[in-house]
Order: structure tokens, then sequence, then C-alpha cells
């Protein structure tokens, strides 16, 4: 952290208050390098506790910054480590709760921007977003307008982003334990004035978990990690690959590949039959599914569009 950027943090903390020039001159003095070091990113978040009203300058930075910092820090970038993510949860729980919505876009933004992510992280939102419905209070309930068993359209919203967000148990799709999940919000605001889009939200995303194709998963860190490593190794195949591809000529470029084994036959993958048979429900899966649709002792609404969803689908 450079000391202009100690300076200007400090005497907008003493203010309890920053402007759009401040916001400026900090954003200039964080990013000369392309990157938000840890320091950097602890005082954000001390400067965000201090001011008193933020404005939509300072939350679009607050979000730009912290999500670059969790996301590609720590290498191999784009992957969330654990330490980040442990830290990132940390910094924006109040007594175990997201005090703001501008910490809970954060959150959300994070997970959309990563390639992958602990399990906790997703988990710790999505309980967020639960808690703020059954209880009626945080930051996602209007000021206190909505009563606790109702959805809002900002609550539908979030949870949709969450659990179609890349970084997660399952990138891009719907995981039992978030299923599980819609069905418990599901039965504590039945009846509810709940948002319009929350019907569409419920059977897509446990339709998504009984039928959603898990053939194209997401590199874990680990594995994306020990890719990067070896992509960086200049002695190992590829490498090697590319380096003759920058001294050969087209006449060569055929050959070149098959030094490296490029083109040999490969064992042919039938991604059709995968999806097919990923997109049946499973007995295990029917048997899940009976279990919740019994948990409230009726076949609700909510529960038969889901049933003509997965009919028709």
């Amino acid at each position: 952290m450079t000391l202009h950027f100690r300076a200007l943090a400090a005497q907008a903390a003493e203010d309890s208050a920053i402007s759009a020039q401040e916001i400026l001159a900090l954003r200039r003095a964080a990013w000369p390098d392309g990157r938000i070091d840890p320091e950097e990113a602890e005082a954000i978040f001390i400067l965000n506790d201090q001011i008193a009203e933020p404005t939509r300058e300072w939350s679009d930075f607050f979000i730009e910054a912290l999500v670059e910092f969790v996301v590609n820090t720590a290498a191999p970038k784009g992957h969330i480590s654990v330490d980040n993510a442990r830290w990132l949860i940390e910094r924006v729980s109040h007594d175990g709760k997201v005090g703001s919505l501008t910490e809970l876009e954060l959150l959300v933004r994070v997970l959309e921007k990563a390639e992958s992510a602990p399990d906790g992280l997703r988990v710790f939102v999505l309980q967020q977003i639960e808690r703020e419905v059954l209880t009626g209070e945080g930051p996602t309930r209007c000021g206190g307008e909505l009563l606790p068993g109702v959805i809002s359209p900002a609550e539908c919203t979030l949870i949709r982003r969450t659990i179609f967000a890349s970084g997660g148990e399952r990138p891009a799709g719907v995981s039992r334990r978030e299923a599980e999940m819609l069905f418990r919000l599901k039965d504590a605001t039945l009846g509810a004035d709940n948002a319009p889009a929350w019907e569409r939200l419920f059977v897509q995303g446990v339709g998504n978990y009984l039928q959603g194709w898990n053939g194209a998963k997401g590199l874990t860190r680990e594995r994306a990690a020990e890719l990067e490593a070896f992509m960086n190794d200049r002695g190992s195949h590829i490498g090697k690959f590319f380096g003759r591809m920058a001294r050969t000529d087209v006449s060569s470029f055929a050959q070149a590949l098959r030094d490296v084994g490029f083109g040999r036959k490969q064992p042919t993958r039938d991604v059709f039959a995968e999806a097919a048979q990923d997109h049946a429900v499973t007995d295990a899966e029917s048997t899940w599914l009976q279990a919740r649709i019994d948990a409230n002792n009726e076949v609700d609404a909510l529960d038969q569009a889901l049933l003509r969803f997965l009919a028709e689908a």
C-alpha cells in the first residue's frame, strides 16, 4: 500500500465521507500495478465501515476493488483460495450476518467472477438470503417494509445469480443442497405475496438439479494450479510444442502437432448420450423429490408447476 493511498483512506475515514474526486484518487493509487494488495483490501473494508452514507461511486469502487483482490490475488488467478474466502466471510460478517446490500452484492459478484470457489462461500451467501426471508431482517428487506416469510424481487435475483454462478459446488448448476434450500423457502412462504419471479426460479432451480448435465464440470482450484504449472514448464511437451510453433513454417505445422501427440485418435466421448442420461430423473432423485413434496403434507401450486415442468422437459 502506497503512502498516498494510506493518506487518502485515513482522511476519508476521519471525515466519515468520501467524495467522487477522492474515490478517483483512491482508484488511481490502488491500481498503478493492476492489482490490490492485502493491506489495500483491508483499508478499503475499514473505510467502508466508517463511511456514514456510501455513494454509488463508492459502492462501485468497493465491489470492483475487492472482487479483484479476492478472485485474482492468489495463484492461480480466477480460483478463490480458502484463505481469501475465509477472510471475505469474516470481513462482511457482523454478528454472523451481512450488514449491507453492497456487501451482499460483493459476495455474489465474487462468485460470478470466479472460475471456482470453496463451497463454504456459496453456502454462506445463500444462508444469508434464506435467513433474511425467514426473519424479515437484513439488507434485502426494503428498510423493514417486508414481513418475514415473503420473498422479494431482490432476493429472487440474488438467489438466481448465486445458484447459477460459475464459482461453487456445481459450477453454473444447482446442487442438491441448493435445491433443498429452494424447497425450504417454498414451504416457508406458501401463500405469501412473493415476487412474481419466485415460482419460475423455484421450478428452474430444482429442475436444473434434477435434470442438469454434469458433463461440463468446472476446474477445481487445485487442478487449475497443476495446469498452470504445467503450462509454465518450458520443458514439458506442450511448452516444446508452442516453442516449435513459433519457429515452424506452415508445411511443418502438422509434423509439429504429431510430435507432441496431437492428432492421435482418442476414445470417442458421446456428450449427447451423457446429457440425455443426466437429464433423466433417477430413482434416487425421484425418492428425494417425493420426500421434499411430502414435507408440507400437500402438493402445492409450486410443486405442481415443478412436476409439469419435469413431465414436459
